[in-house]
C-alpha cells in the first residue's frame, strides 16, 4: 500500500524546530520525506492532509497492563490496542502479572497470536522471572525467550530474594535479554497505600517509604554489577532511587529506566481525599520534593524514557474504597497530551525532548527498529494536533476501563491519526 502524508509538521532536532514536510510510505515503511515546498505527484496512493498538524514517529509504550489472559473484565488484548493506539502509542510492551501468569511459552503464543489477529499496535510481551510471580522458581528464560517474550519481569511484586535475582540477572545476561524490575520491599509497604509524606499525615494513614522502592534499586544495581546484564527500572518514582541510578551510570552499570506521567506531575499533596481509589497506584504519589527529582532525573537522562503503566481496573472494584480497591490507573489515551500541555506549552521541554522520550529513547533501549522518523524505518507515525484544547472525558476512552485522576483537565496535543507499518490503525 501507498500513502502520502502531506503538509506534515516534523521536528528538526538539528534546528529545534518543526518543518513541513511530505512524507510517503510504500509497502509499510518510510519511502522518503520531501521539503513541504517542493511540488509532488501523488499519483494513485491513498492521501492524508496533515495540514500544518504534527507527523511523528509512533510513540512506543514500554511499560503496559493489557490484563488478557484472565482479567478481560478489565481490559483484553484488543480493547487495549484500540486504545493505545487513540493515544498515539504504535508499540506497547505488556506485563506478565496475568492469570494465567504469562510464564509459559505456549502464555507467550497466546499474546502474540490475539495481538496479531487484532492486527493494531504492536504487542511485545514480557514474561515472568519466577514461576507464578512467586519469587521460588526461576522460569525457563531460554524457552521464554523462543517464544518471543522480549524480557523477564515479575512487575506488580517485587522479587525479594536476592539470591534469585542474581541468578535470574545471570541466566538473562547469558541470555542477552534484559531483567526490569518492580522495586518494592514487601516488609516496608504492607498495609499501606498511600506514600509518607503530608497526604498519610493529615490522614492518620501508615505511609508508604521511600525505601520500599529504594532499597531494592540499589540491591539491584550491585547484582547487575556483578552479573553484567541490562537492568531496567520500572516506574521510578522517588528522590533516592534517581540518586542511585544516577550513579550507578555514572560508574558504568547497565541500568536503564522509565517514569510515568503522573509521577512527574502529580503528587500526594494533590489527593483530594479518602473518597476517590483512582488516586491510589503503586508506586504511589510522592512528595513534590521527589516529583522534582524524578523530573530532573528525565531531563539529564538519569532516567531514560516514558511510559504510562497503563493499569485498567473496573468501576467495581475502583468503587471499594481506598483500601480495598486494587492500585493503578488508565494511561494511554492522557500521557501525550499530559506531557504536552505541562512541559512543552509551558516552555520548561522542547517538544523534540518530549518526543525524544515517548519514542527513540524506548526503542534504542530495548533494541526496536521503531521509534525513528527516517528513510527505511518501519511506517510507525503519529498525527497529532497540537492545537486542539479539550477536556479529558473518560466516558469516551477506548480501553474498558476509565480509572484516571484527569478526568475534567483541560488539554492540548491530542493524537489524531495513528498508522503501523504503513496501515491506518486509528483515525479521529
Amino acid at each position: 500500500m501507498s500513502l502520502w502524508i502531506i503538509n506534515g509538521n516534523v521536528w528538526n532536532e538539528e534546528t529545534g524546530r518543526t518543518e513541513k514536510k511530505h512524507l510517503r510510505v510504500n509497502e509499510g515503511k518510510i519511502a522518503e520525506l520531501v521539503d513541504g515546498s517542493a511540488s509532488i505527484d501523488t499519483g494513485s496512493a491513498e492521501v492524508i492532509n496533515a495540514d500544518g498538524k504534527l507527523v511523528s514517529a509512533g510513540f512506543i509504550d514500554m511499560h503496559v497492563h493489557l490484563r488478557d489472559p484472565g482479567f478481560e473484565h478489565k481490559e483484553d488484548i484488543i480493547t487495549g490496542s484500540r486504545s493505545a493506539a487513540k493515544g498515539g502509542f504504535t508499540t506497547i510492551a505488556c506485563m506478565p502479572n496475568t492469570r494465567p501468569v504469562i510464564d509459559k511459552p505456549e502464555t507467550v503464543k497466546y499474546v502474540l497470536d490475539k495481538a496479531a489477529e487484532a492486527g493494531i499496535v504492536k504487542v511485545l510481551p514480557y514474561a515472568a522471572i519466577t514461576k507464578n510471580e512467586l519469587g521460588r522458581e526461576l522460569t525457563d528464560f531460554a524457552a521464554l525467550k523462543e517464544a518471543g517474550a522480549i524480557g523477564f519481569t515479575d512487575d506488580g511484586v517485587g522479587v525479594q530474594n536476592a539470591q534469585m535475582m542474581k541468578n535470574a540477572m545471570a541466566l538473562a545476561k547469558s541470555l542477552d535479554i534484559p531483567v526490569i524490575a518492580h522495586c518494592e520491599d514487601d516488609t516496608l509497604v504492607e498495609g499501606a497505600w498511600a506514600s509518607e509524606g503530608a497526604f498519610s499525615r493529615k490522614h492518620g494513614l501508615k505511609g508508604i517509604p521511600n525505601e520500599s522502592e529504594a532499597i531494592h534499586v540499589g540491591r539491584d544495581v550491585l547484582l547487575a554489577e556483578a552479573t553484567g546484564v541490562h537492568y531496567h527500572v520500572c516506574h521510578v518514582s522517588t528522590e533516592q532511587s534517581v540518586r542511585l541510578i544516577r550513579l550507578a551510570k555514572s560508574v558504568g552499570i547497565k541500568v536503564t529506566a522509565e517514569v510515568c506521567p503522573h509521577h512527574l506531575i502529580l503528587s500526594d499533596e494533590d489527593i483530594p481525599g479518602l473518597d476517590d481509589a483512582n488516586w491510589k497506584m503503586n508506586p504511589p504519589l510522592r512528595t513534590p520534593r521527589d516529583v522534582q527529582a524524578v523530573i530532573e532525573g528525565l531531563e539529564d537522562g538519569t532516567l531514560d524514557m516514558i511510559v504510562t503503566d497503563h493499569a485498567p481496573h473496573s468501576a467495581e472494584e475502583k468503587g471499594r474504597g481506598v483500601d480495598l480497591a486494587p492500585f493503578g490507573i488508565v494511561g494511554f489515551e492522557t500521557a501525550f497530551p499530559l506531557l504536552y500541555t505541562k512541559f512543552v506549552e509551558t516552555g520548561k521541554w522542547t517538544l523534540g525532548f518530549l518526543l525524544q522520550r515517548m519514542t527513540s529513547d524506548p526503542a534504542r533501549v530495548f533494541r526496536l527498529e521503531t521509534g525513528n522518523l527516517v528513510q527505511g524505518a518501519p511506517a510507525d507515525l503519529t498525527i497529532v494536533d497540537l492545537d486542539n484544547e479539550r477536556e479529558v472525558d473518560p466516558a469516551t476512552f477506548l480501553s474498558k476501563s476509565n480509572n484516571t485522576p484527569f478526568g475534567g483537565w483541560k488539554l492540548k496535543g491530542w493524537p489524531v491519526v495513528t498508522i503501523v507499518d504503513g496501515k491506518i490503525v486509528w483515525t479521529e
